[in-house]
């Protein structure tokens, strides 16, 4: 499982000019989602998404979490976060997941990760052509991969 995780002042998702998914001061979250992920992946991710560190604090230092600064999220399923680039130019998109694999994971993710701030997730809709608008903050733009635990 694959997350890029921006820092945001304001964030919204759009499907045919409708407005589906809007917050201000919070994250925005891009998942990908793999075969071999796992309920293990989906914890471990949700966990540290909960609880990072980069918020500034009252000395303007990267101190508070999402659920410190009483932040939103809205989370974006994303298949192309899983593009294979090593050969060609025409990016390959093998190792993502499915419908019928990554929507129940995908749901999955979102449960979890509104049970660990203690509020609604926003969303996108899964497999929808989406415009996402961010104001990315700082910017503060961080990848996370549950197979590279770094």
């Amino acid at each position: 499982m694959r997350a890029v995780i921006q820092r945001i002042t304001e964030a919204s998702v759009t499907i045919d000019s409708q407005i589906v998914a809007s917050i201000q001061k919070g994250l925005l979250v891009l998942v990908g989602i793999e075969d071999a992920d796992t309920q293990e992946d989906i914890d471990w991710l949700t966990a540290k998404i909960a609880k990072l560190r980069i918020f500034g604090d009252e000395n303007d230092i990267m101190n508070l979490s999402v659920q410190d600064i009483d932040g939103d999220i809205i989370v974006v399923s994303q298949f192309t976060l899983h593009a294979a680039t090593k050969k060609g130019n025409r990016p390959s998109y093998i190792k993502a997941s499915k419908p019928e694999i990554a929507i129940p994971l995908y749901e999955n993710f979102v449960q979890k990760l509104e049970q660990e701030i203690g509020k609604k997730v926003q969303t996108g809709q899964f497999g929808a052509d989406m415009k996402v608008s961010l104001i990315n903050d700082g910017p503060v733009t961080i990848i996370m991969d549950t197979k590279n635990k770094e």
